[in-house]
């Protein structure tokens, strides 16, 4: 549960909205940069926050895929700091991002979080502006981890892991054409002997069953 200040909770409530948002991006790199919507430059907390974002009001919505912690973002990117060199070279993609809601009128309250989290990639668009993902803290727990256990081999073809020469040959990732066809068996990444559906079907032995009495 967010706590506001008792003067923030007055002004959310009066008729009178003096609110705009902040965004403080901090990089890869270290660098930090900050974006409000609202028209002139602000200090808050020490950090400058240029006007020049003028980013979707719903980008806090769930996504249409109803995956937690996934919003989109769009906007216009206007502000020097973001160039299309960078954008191509990738130097935003995981930058992240800390989300306030600000009194403009009233800096000396301290603003109100809103959204933490990082954007994925950022591309510009057909239309001059950019497009974004935002990922929550949340999403990093549908990030798959580990490897999948199966008979096949996961490697690629002459990878780093696979180790083998290709030759232009084809692999179809089984146990007996990795020992037979490159006589790679040390470097397989599978796991050949794991049992399958047939041991699954094949039940109890017919013969020798004490019933699991010793």
């Amino acid at each position: 549960m967010k706590t506001l200040s008792p003067l923030l909770q007055e002004r959310l409530a009066s008729e009178a909205q003096t609110l705009c948002l902040c965004w403080r991006l901090t990089r890869r790199d270290g660098a930090v940069f900050g974006l409000t919507n609202h028209d002139q430059t602000l200090i808050v907390n020490e950090i400058s926050y240029s006007p020049g974002a003028a980013l979707d009001a719903a980008i806090f919505a769930q996504g249409t895929d109803m995956q937690p912690g996934r919003v989109n973002a769009t906007g216009v990117l206007s502000s020097d700091f973001i160039r299309d060199a960078d954008l191509i070279a990738g130097i935003w993609n995981d930058c992240w991002v800390d989300v306030y809601r600000v009194d403009w009128q009233r800096l000396d309250l301290p603003p109100l979080h809103v959204w933490s989290g990082y954007l994925s990639a950022v591309e510009r668009n057909q239309n001059g502006g950019f497009e974004a993902e935002l990922l929550s803290l949340s999403a990093d727990l549908q990030r798959p981890i580990g490897r999948v256990i199966q008979r096949r081999c996961d490697a690629e073809l002459g990878d780093a892991r696979c180790g083998a020469e290709t030759d232009a040959q084809t692999c179809d990732q089984r146990y007996e054409t990795c020992r037979d066809v490159f006589a790679n068996v040390e470097n397989f990444r599978g796991f050949p002997h794991l049992p399958g559906n047939d041991a699954i079907l094949a039940g109890p032995a017919a013969t020798d069953n004490d019933g699991g009495k010793r």
